[in-house]
């Protein structure tokens, strides 16, 4: 089974931006959709957005504009670049394979530690 490890969290003034790692440990090729969820405290969590193999891509409605996600096949990560940063996006972040479905875009498997994403006011 694949593990996927996210990376690329910190401290960021608001307006500002990052990129999300998620790196796997095998081939995601095969994998049909991988998600970006988040956890904000008190919060459960929820998907800001995800990617299917065929390059199909899903956002919560408070990432579309702000947020993209991507996938490179060739070096088996899940990138999501995050830009106009919000206080309310301070969030630990979480990768995961997804489900597709009519109804939504479940999580899959299981969930790894997370990174930390914090944005100051």
């Amino acid at each position: 089974q694949v593990q996927l490890v996210e990376s690329g969290g910190g401290l960021v003034q608001a307006g500002g931006s990052l990129r999300l790692s998620c790196a796997a440990s095998g081939s995601i090729f095969t994998i049909n959709a991988i998600g970006w969820y988040r956890q904000a405290p008190g919060k459960q969590r929820e998907l800001v957005a995800g990617i299917t193999n065929g390059g199909r891509t899903k956002y919560a409605d408070s990432a579309k504009g702000r947020f993209t996600i991507s996938r490179d096949n060739a070096k088996n990560t899940v990138y999501l670049q995050m830009g106009s940063l919000k206080p309310e996006d301070t969030a630990v972040y979480y990768c995961n394979t997804v489900i597709v479905a009519m109804t939504g875009w479940p999580p899959a498997g299981s969930w790894g530690q997370g990174t930390q994403v914090t944005v100051s006011s």
